[in-house]
């Protein structure tokens, strides 16, 4: 959540800076602004809104003129959503300029021994607070902008990425991060600050990503300084060469970012899978997993931790781990994980899921569970996050950029990397037969085609959600590997519909949930040809008597289904632990949908963040 970029070069700053926010805007925001030094003033812009907003505003307030400046997209925590509490921030001289993504937790004791100092104070923010107290420690000891931002920063308590401003140093930033990513492109006599390297793909692939407690400090034709912030100790940074292209964060003649997700799914499962995959020699190789084969043979548990949809398909896992593997599982909410003395032994197998690999209850509870001698495995999209290095081994999902809040290809590459492990598993302790090993491998590597002819119930999808667009409330309904995928189905159409929705294992229903059940309550039911289908069968007849309205998910050729439902949309069929990779591809459609006609923001859902970097 939040988003920075910032520019110090040759180059105009200002529209390098906009159109990185723009790229920033999945991230979930409510409010931006821009600050610009045009070699004399310090100048700037900001408003309660969208990006958009800001431009008006500033072609009405200032100049854009200036080669060094920074701008940021706010996702509100301290103060209310409004123009004051926008960033950047100033101090109370006017010449300190900060932007700021996370909390500073002791930002109110901080801000009364400033007041007594003679500060005031126009927002009520904590980063309004920060950059007074930056101030105030470079006034009091005579320091430069970099040591008074480290002596500052170990006087805080909580997260933060940050880039500072000095009008008296105008050929320098300073920037630093704890909890919140924070990635330095490395171009030609210039320099990008961004929360990701989206905003400067176009003009370098070379970037460095801050470590937790790292700060820099950049100044034009010199070299940048990386140092640690409790030691003073210099840092020689890994300079890491970017992977994704513009193409991939572009909508690509999409209306959304999230129906081009939804219809890139295909391929992404099979960059998930290609090389790790060699299905006609039985084969499954991943790094992370055969370097530490052993851990995973031998646990007594595994635990998978996770947040929102990485915990759904978490909870996928877990039939598929202890289905193929026979390991007990048990997925926990990173959230409740980190706060509950949670029993962490040393022969345990930590899995941590995250889309963005910066989740930060994830990553809180990924320190715990190395703190107790687990092994912890990571399962991430995004290279060189905090995740990624934070965990002992761990495995890439190849998804591509996901710009759309509400995740759809991360879901299914997370099942896709999460299926492979069970299955090497299975086979490394000899739970799985010979043949059915063959045969899950070869329908694994089937799956893409198969998802793309699930993608052709598009047309059906949309007429089915002009009928239940209007409604209120909605249930979802799924049994053994799809009870997962109907609580996935009824976040996707909250998350961006707002229609309350909530997923159920079929079963339970009559356990209190079919009391809701009348004419004008839509039931979404996961029915493929696998598993407990009569017992689905059974359910749906209990709802139709009701006289609610069944939309059912059903493998191609079913009758049994097709004579109870309202509507069916058909999926091609395929081993029963492999369908929610199916399933999930028409309740993403449906939700789309609806929320389109709705009217809802499909990208920017209210109040969501695409990376929670924050408690």
């Amino acid at each position: 959540m939040c988003g920075i970029v910032g520019y110090i070069g040759h180059r105009d700053a200002y529209p390098i800076i906009i159109k990185g926010l723009k790229r920033l805007e999945y991230r979930g925001y409510d409010s931006a602004g821009v600050v610009l030094y045009d070699g004399k003033d310090l100048k700037h812009s900001k408003t309660k809104g969208k990006v958009s907003d800001l431009e008006e505003r500033v072609a009405k307030e200032i100049t854009i003129d200036g080669k060094i400046g920074f701008g940021h997209t706010r996702w509100a925590t301290h103060g209310v959503p409004n123009d004051v509490n926008s960033h950047p921030h100033f101090s109370n001289s006017g010449k300190l300029a900060i932007v700021h993504n996370g909390i500073i937790e002791n930002y109110e004791p901080l801000k009364q021994e400033l007041m007594k100092r003679g500060y005031t104070f126009k927002s009520d923010t904590d980063t309004e607070v920060l950059i007074n107290l930056i101030e105030d420690v470079q006034k009091k000891d005579n320091l430069k902008l970099g040591k008074a931002v480290q002596v500052a920063l170990n006087q805080v308590v909580g997260a933060y990425a940050i880039v500072v401003f000095d009008a008296d140093k105008p050929d320098e930033l300073v920037c630093a991060r704890l909890g919140s990513p924070l990635a330095i492109g490395l171009g030609d006599d210039e320099y990008f600050v961004a929360s990701d390297a989206s905003p400067f793909i176009e003009y370098t692939s070379n970037a460095i990503y801050l470590e937790d407690e790292e700060m820099a400090v950049i100044r034009l034709n010199k070299p940048m300084k990386v140092r640690k912030i409790k030691d003073d100790s210099l840092v020689d940074p890994y300079v890491q060469e970017l992977q994704m292209n513009l193409e991939q964060i572009e909508k690509g003649g999409y209306e959304h970012f999230m129906l081009k997700e939804i219809y890139e799914q295909p391929n992404v499962i099979k960059d998930t899978y290609r090389g790790r995959l060699l299905a006609n020699k039985g084969i499954i190789q991943m790094s992370g997993v055969e370097d530490n084969l052993e851990k995973f043979t031998n646990a007594k548990r595994i635990l998978i931790i996770a947040c929102g949809t990485s915990w759904h398909a978490g909870l996928v896992a877990e039939y598929v781990i202890e289905e193929f593997a026979r390991i007990p599982v048990e997925v926990e909410y990173a959230s409740e994980f980190r706060y509950r003395n949670p029993i962490i032994n040393k022969d345990d197998v930590v899995i941590a899921i995250s889309q963005s690999g910066e989740t930060a209850d994830t990553l809180a509870a990924i320190k715990l569970a190395k703190e107790s001698g687990a092994f912890v495995f990571g399962v991430c999209n995004v290279v060189g996050s905090s995740i990624s290095r934070e965990t002992h081994a761990g495995a890439y999902t190849h998804a591509g950029p996901e710009i759309g809040v509400a995740s759809t290809k991360a879901f299914t590459t997370q099942i896709t990397i999460l299926t492979l492990l069970a299955l090497r598993l299975a086979k490394a302790k000899g739970t799985m037969n010979h043949s059915d090993y063959q045969r899950y491998l070869l329908e694994l590597e089937m799956i893409p085609e198969k998802v793309q002819e699930a993608l052709t119930t598009n047309e059906v999808s949309k007429t089915i959600a002009s009928i239940y667009k209007d409604a209120s409330n909605a249930l979802y309904l799924g049994r053994g590997f799809n009870f997962p995928v109907a609580l996935e189905g009824a976040l996707k159409l909250k998350e961006i519909s707002y229609i309350h929705a909530e997923g159920y294992p079929a079963a339970e229903m009559k356990h209190g949930p079919i009391a809701l059940i009348d004419e004008q309550m839509p039931v979404f039911v996961i029915a493929p040809n696998k598993g407990h289908y009569d017992k689905v069968v059974s359910n749906i007849q209990e709802i139709k008597s009701r006289s609610g309205k069944i939309i059912a998910v059903v493998t191609k050729g079913d009758v049994q289904v097709k004579e109870l439902a309202d509507h069916v949309i058909e999926i091609p069929e395929t081993s029963e632990a492999l369908t929610p990779l199916l399933t999930t591809i028409p309740l993403q459609l449906l939700s789309y949908h609806i929320a389109v006609l709705r009217g809802c923001n499909v990208d920017q859902p209210r109040n969501l963040a695409k990376s929670v970097t924050v408690e």
